[in-house]
């Protein structure tokens, strides 16, 4: 699993440069080379984790580095100790913060098993250097803590995962509702933002609740300007799904499927790259293998695992090139291409392990800094 995700790493840095590629664990370790935000993480994962208070200084005296892999792993290397239980799904950091329009949106996730990773990532973006100021200009928005909550009958809590908010374009934020993101989320995020005037249309996705359709971006992904990647049970059939279109002025639109939202919208020109082709059973195989899960590194060029075989006959139906990683970074490193002469292609990396995580390579990224589109 890690010689497969080492491989989609260098694809990436590749594509943007390796100062933009951020590994979660070195922003940890800046984040607590400060002392007062070191012994702050330390007390508070001392208490989430029901450690003996004696831990405090053993933890303190860990370099930051070693603080972190421990935080990550659950493992004190200086004692050969298991201290808690590792965190393995922090390879998903799609779920962890959402980013829009220069505010970030730090998540809730639904099951416990995640809650670390939403602590760790607070503690990134309030204490590490580079995102500090976000939360100095009030553009770090933790929905546990929104100023207005919702009508809220049920008891009810936050549960919002960043694979189920998708930016479109500058005017639309699309969010799921999932096995993974549930309503009371949704209005609270809606609320936000319009408060605020961030967005001018926020989007509910519905979509079974269901482990197959974990999130929206299970489901489909932009891979070009005009080109979705989708499942058509759901996007086209509205297979348990419908689409709410919530707007600024209170105004509100629904469709029975995405795709009459997104030709009505977003973009009449828009076409459906399906998954499988759309036929059974290629197409349940396929989404499953998150054969909708890709991550776009330039308009038309995307990256997706190489297991879907069926999918790949579609793009190269619709005029793409569909390329091994390993042959592609060969011939970068070489100088027979370069990644800016890279045009209309899939890249399709190794994922005999990575695949059995249930996540695919837009799952695996967590884009922060985004141009206007």
């Amino acid at each position: 699993m890690q010689e497969e995700h080492d491989i989609f790493i260098k694809v990436l840095k590749a594509f943007v440069g390796d100062e933009n590629v951020l590994n979660i664990r070195d922003l940890l370790a800046e984040s607590t080379r400060d002392e007062d935000s070191k012994y702050e993480v330390i007390n508070k994962i001392t208490d989430f984790e029901e450690l003996p208070y004696s831990f405090i200084p053993r933890l303190a005296s860990l370099s930051p580095e070693q603080l972190a892999d421990t935080l990550i792993t659950g493992y004190l290397e200086p004692e050969d100790r298991i201290l808690f239980d590792p965190i393995p799904n922090l390879i998903f950091t799609r779920d962890l913060a959402v980013t829009v329009k220069g505010h970030v949106i730090i998540t809730k996730a639904a099951k416990e098993a995640r809650f670390r990773e939403n602590f760790l990532t607070r503690l990134i973006f309030s204490s590490h250097p580079v995102f500090r100021r976000l939360k100095a200009d009030g553009r770090t928005v933790n929905l546990n803590r929104v100023d207005k909550f919702p009508p809220n009958k049920r008891g009810e809590t936050v549960s919002i995962e960043g694979g189920d908010v998708m930016i479109l374009n500058k005017d639309y934020l699309l969010v799921g509702a999932s096995e993974r993101t549930n309503n009371y989320a949704f209005e609270c995020l809606k609320n936000h933002l319009f408060d605020r005037g961030i967005i001018k249309n926020i989007v509910q996705v519905n979509i079974p609740a269901e482990r197959a359709y974990m999130h929206i971006d299970t489901v489909f992904t932009q891979i070009n300007h005009n080109h979705f990647v989708a499942y058509k049970p759901i996007v086209l059939d509205g297979l348990g799904s419908y689409v709410d279109v919530h707007r600024a002025n209170g105004e509100e639109v629904e469709y029975p499927c995405l795709k009459d939202f997104l030709l009505a919208e977003v973009n009449p020109n828009m076409e459906f790259i399906w998954a499988g082709r759309g036929e059974s059973p290629y197409q349940e195989r396929e989404q499953w293998t998150d054969g909708c899960n890709l991550i776009t590194l330039k308009p038309g060029v995307a990256i997706t695992y190489d297991r879907n075989p069926v999918t790949e006959q579609a793009f190269k139906e619709f005029g793409y090139k569909v390329i091994r990683a390993e042959k592609l970074l060969k011939d970068i490193e070489s100088g027979k291409t370069t990644a800016e002469k890279i045009e209309n292609t899939i890249i399709t990396i190794p994922s005999n392990e990575l695949s059995r995580a249930r996540g695919g390579s837009h799952c695996m990224t967590c884009p922060i800094e985004r141009e206007e589109i």
